[in-house]
């Protein structure tokens, strides 16, 4: 047995964790485990390279695995499960729905989230004969329903056929496919009454305990019919109440349908049939959004080694992503499809088009939401929420997911708050933290006490923000000392290269127009190919194709190349094993970031250096926003954005002190010659290596547990030589 299975996971996944050489569950992984596997929603707060990844994609591919072979064995169920008996309580039906509509455990909210369709629902009981009858339905959310009261044989399309009457929202009854003009409109929060009248033949209906008066006289031939509360749906949710707590509007002269004889109650027969879910091809079990391609294929690549020996149902999954040929995912999902992972962009697209539908959806993940928050997507996550139904056909409640490194967010806990379900917090860090395996240190980059400048304008490329300013060597004005601070910078990053004998490093910039400039330096230095010549690169942002991303992602993580530049695009999508050096250019304007940049480095238990290039003075740089026309792309308008243009004045010195209060930490200072400073670092690891054997005091999980496993040793012979003791004394003689 493997330390996950533990903690319930299948032996199956088991072995294909074991075969990736995780052989013992990372912390956040062996509390948030067993927790999804428990059915509730929760919140992952824990460092970069923690394995977050693993803890939500584990449990889901178990429970989605699970439930497709339920509902496979259950497809051969043909008998009902048993027959109809007297009794139980007043609630709708689990089993006489349509398959979008999702009923709540207690059978008091229906809910639909589809909105091409209707869906309809049927109590578990009915009256029959005589009496006056009442029930209330609360709108606990906005959408289109009718609510009333229908024959066994009614179309669950409430008020479609002559065995039907609904009242909907938009103020019209309806019955045998006859829409007419009844009360007035209801929306949410209000509370519809809903009344039969079996002695006189009337059905009528109420708003907030205005009476509309009568709605249908019931035909004679349905006289001796029973009549189920019952409703339909298109994207809205529902509260009843049968009379099992108070009433607000419950009419002189009725009861509730609680109160009713139980010689005038008639059981749903469909209720306790064997009801088969059908699956709906394009409707995944679980949507799985990531901030950037990047991590979407990192996840999509996790989620494909996870289920290697999951058989008999194979799960079906499916990456969609932007740059990526559309047809082709189109295709897949028409081909059935279990676990969708993919970037808000394409899975808008898909969903608006109707090529995939959330009517089954069990678990909703959100990967890096802070990341998705800041790139604008709070309103599409509110979207996609509120078309999932909150429970799935067995009554289980669907489960949110959210987690990142920087999870201590303000609009990420205000957007928990709002959508999720008394979530479980694994937070194991607090608020944002540096991983204990990363060295971070500050190099200060000041062109007043650093003449070198002088001589290497011209030779460096840089972004053009000062093409039209009269700088040059000698002139000490803000223009020439930002143009100076552009130069030096990539100059150190070259020493920072040459000192430490940095092979393998990704190197982050503020800008596509940096890191273009950078690659092409690095080209001019670097002599021969690929690993053997020193400066050998790649690009990664935004303006480049999706397959040159790609193609230059995996060159770097293969080590055919010694440097990735990039973005902060890159931050959080990017894992490789053994990093051992990041360079920051420029500190990120976002603090958070930073934790997420550093976090490349120092995963996996491996010590990582990441050395930043802080500017003592003000950089001008480019600043594109709505207003500027072409979005940066060859702009030259270099006003500052308040006059126009699209250029601000970068002041690193604050972006540093935000980061060090952030992180309520100092972070060392290195002069321009990189000599790193003395600590428990130096001396004791090498980059790049595992922590664990280098002698440091870093203590691995089964050193952890050494302690505690002799103490419950020593208390376990305790206890069997109590027990001992006292029943098997010696006789007395």
């Amino acid at each position: 047995m493997t330390a996950f299975e533990e903690f319930g996971v299948l032996p199956e996944i088991g072995k294909a964790v074991e075969e990736m050489e995780w052989m013992l569950p990372t912390d956040v992984q062996a509390e948030a485990v067993p927790l999804i596997l428990g059915g509730g929603d929760v919140l992952m707060a824990a460092e970069t390279g923690s394995g977050k990844t693993g803890a939500f994609c584990l449990p889901i591919i178990q429970i989605v695995w699970e439930t497709i072979k339920g509902l496979e064995s259950s497809g051969k169920k043909t008998e009902p499960s048993s027959k109809p008996t007297a009794g139980g309580t007043w609630e709708f039906s689990k089993s006489d729905r349509t398959s979008a509509l999702a009923v709540s455990p207690e059978g008091l909210v229906c809910q639909a989230r589809e909105f091409k369709e209707w869906h309809g629902c049927r109590a578990s009981k009915g009256v029959h004969s005589s009496g006056k009858y009442y029930y209330e339905a609360k709108i606990s959310d906005e959408g289109l329903c009718r609510v009333g009261w229908s024959t066994i044989q009614a179309s669950l399309d409430l008020g479609t056929d002559k065995f039907g009457f609904g009242f909907g929202g938009t103020g019209k009854k309806s019955n045998n496919k006859q829409f007419d003009n009844y009360g007035e409109a209801f929306g949410k929060n209000d509370v519809i009454g809903c009344m039969i009248d079996l002695d006189s033949g009337r059905i009528a209906f109420s708003k907030n305990g205005a009476d509309f008066g009568t709605a249908f006289t019931i035909p004679q031939q349905l006289h001796r019919s029973s009549f189920f509360p019952s409703v339909c749906l298109k994207n809205a949710e529902l509260t009843f109440n049968f009379g099992s707590k108070p009433m607000k509007y419950l009419p002189k002269g009725y009861s509730t349908v609680t109160e009713a004889d139980p010689s005038k109650v008639q059981n749903n027969e469909k209720n306790i049939t064997a009801r088969v879910m059908k699956k709906v091809y394009n409707a995944p079990q679980a949507i799985i959004i990531e901030p950037s391609r990047e991590l979407a294929e990192q996840t999509f690549q996790q989620i494909l080694k996870f289920k290697k020996y999951l058989d008999e149902p194979k799960i079906k999954e499916v990456l969609v992503i932007g740059g990526v040929n559309i047809k082709e995912q189109m295709s897949i999902i028409q081909s059935g499809i279990d676990i969708v992972v993919g970037t808000p962009g394409r899975l808008e697209d898909l969903i608006n088009g109707g090529y995939l539908t959330l009517s089954q959806c069990r678990f909703f993940v959100l990967d890096e939401a802070d990341g998705l928050l800041k790139q604008g997507y709070k309103n599409f996550i509110n979207k996609l929420h509120g078309q999932i139904p909150k429970f799935t056909s067995d009554g289980k409640r669907m489960q949110m997911i959210v987690c990142s490194a920087t999870l201590h967010d303000f609009e990420v806990k205000k957007m928990a708050n709002e959508l999720m379900h008394f979530p479980t917090w694994v937070d194991l860090k607090g608020e944002d933290s540096v991983p204990e395996t990363v060295h971070h240190v500050v190099v200060k980059v000041d062109p007043q006490a650093d003449n070198c400048w002088e001589k290497l304008l011209g030779r460096i490329p840089t972004d053009g923000v000062h093409y039209d300013d009269n700088i040059g060597p000698g002139k000490r004005s803000a223009e020439s000392l930002s143009e100076a601070v552009k130069t030096m910078k990539v100059e150190y990053a070259v020493r920072a290269i040459k000192k430490h004998n940095i092979d393998r490093a990704i190197i982050f910039c503020r800008t596509k127009v940096d890191c273009d400039n950078l690659e092409k330096y690095f080209k001019i230095l670097g002599r021969g190919l690929g690993k053997d010549n020193s400066y050998s690169c790649v690009c990664l942002h935004g303006d480049r194709k999706p397959q040159e991303r790609k193609s230059n992602y995996e060159s770097f993580k293969q080590g055919h190349v010694r440097f990735l530049i990039c973005t902060d695009v890159a931050a959080r999508g990017i894992d490789v094993g053994g990093l051992p050096f990041m360079l920051n250019i420029t500190l990120p304007d976002d603090k958070a970031n930073y934790v997420h940049r550093i976090g490349r480095v120092g995963r996996a238990d491996r010590m990582g250096l990441a050395i930043s290039f802080v500017s003592t003075v003000p950089e001008k740089v480019w600043f594109h926003g709505e207003w500027c026309p072409s979005r940066g792309r060859s702009c030259r308008n270099t006003n500052l954005t308040d006059r126009g243009g699209c250029c601000i004045w970068y002041n690193e010195p604050q972006y540093l002190a935000d980061i060090e209060d952030h992180l309520n930490i100092t972070i060392d200072q290195v002069n321009p010659e990189l000599e790193i400073p003395k600590n428990e670092f130096d001396g004791k690891v090498t980059y790049g290596q595992k922590r664990v054997n280098t002698g440091s005091s870093y203590k691995d999980h089964v050193s952890q547990m050494a302690p505690a496993v002799a103490e419950l040793s020593k208390l376990e012979s305790k206890a069997q030589l109590s027990f001992l003791k006292r029943h098997y004394r010696t006789p007395a003689k």
